[in-house]
């Protein structure tokens, strides 16, 4: 079994390792723009071998950890070069797009469209590690466009690094991860970038900050050379998602401004629900270990 991996990040080299673990006599080649990447990589022992463009052609499958205006570039040619029983997989934050961008390809049915829901704020080969993945969720979207021999060696490959499998449309999924993964990052961003600004004594930052802004501008130490062209891709449910946000923002400051304290606290009180639908959520988890 040949895997080939294009983007030696966290996510791709994660995926690589957990290859290693959970598929034994996997070879792995690797692919990235960054040199240094690709050194890394072999040096930690997260590929066997490069991945030339001559050799693509031999891979069993092929997985792209590449930016999402990237994947856009290089997908077709990719499923021009590969053989007729390659699987080719994106592990994207937007689905919709390279869905439409590949929909009339002779060889859509080698495609699966996968965003692995898991990652750090931490990036390049030497922040992957193998159980990355295990009991995170997998989202699948036009399963029912893959092959199906294909798609039974992906959901099997996944399931061999304790993955959840759900399957969802790619509109409706880049719709729900606006709200739950874009949004958030965007509010890391900000808040990183609002603190910056006020407060110029690094010092005092840094001798104030607790674990709750820890925690919250974490993500703000993302790629920004990912994460731009994920916020493009998926432009209107995030437009639509800040307006809601910012609402929400603009009355929390009338009520402040206003000093309606009680209206402040029914507020936080009935956001509290969300540790209710957390602690499900963890409970559930639990349970499958």
């Amino acid at each position: 079994m040949k895997i080939g991996i294009i983007g030696l990040g966290l996510i791709g080299g994660s995926f690589a390792l957990a290859a290693k673990k959970f598929n034994v006599g996997a070879s792995i080649y690797g692919q990235d723009n960054n040199p240094k990447h690709m050194a890394e990589a072999l040096i930690l022992g997260i590929i066997d071998h490069p991945l030339e463009v001559h050799n693509h052609a031999s891979m069993d499958v092929i997985l792209l950890a590449i930016p999402v205006d990237a994947c856009l570039t290089v997908v077709l040619p990719l499923l021009d070069q590969i053989n007729d029983n390659t699987l080719l997989l994106d592990v994207g934050s937007t689905k919709a797009a390279i869905c439409r961008h590949i929909e009339l390809h002779p060889k859509r049915n080698q495609f699966l469209a996968t965003h692995p829901i898991a990652g750090t704020e931490f990036s390049g080969p030497s922040a992957a590690f193998a159980e990355l993945f295990v009991e995170q969720a997998q989202i699948l979207c036009e399963t029912n466009k893959t092959r199906p021999d294909l798609l039974e060696w992906a959901v099997q490959w996944f399931r061999n690094m304790n993955m959840e499998i759900h399957e969802m449309d790619p509109e409706a999924h880049d719709k729900h991860i606006a709200y739950v993964s874009h949004l958030s990052h965007i509010s890391s961003f900000m808040l990183g970038k609002t603190v910056i600004e006020k407060e110029k004594d690094e010092r005092a930052i840094f001798k104030m900050a607790g674990s709750g802004f820890a925690s919250t501008v974490r993500l703000a130490k993302s790629s920004p050379d990912m994460w731009t062209p994920i916020f493009k891709q998926n432009k209107e449910n995030i437009l639509e998602v800040l307006k809601e946000y910012i609402s929400n923002l603009e009355h929390f400051e009338h009520l402040l401004e206003s000093d309606d304290y009680d209206q402040l606290f029914k507020q936080m009180k009935n956001t509290n629900t969300i540790k209710t639908i957390l602690a499900g959520i963890n409970e559930k988890n639990i349970t499958k270990q």
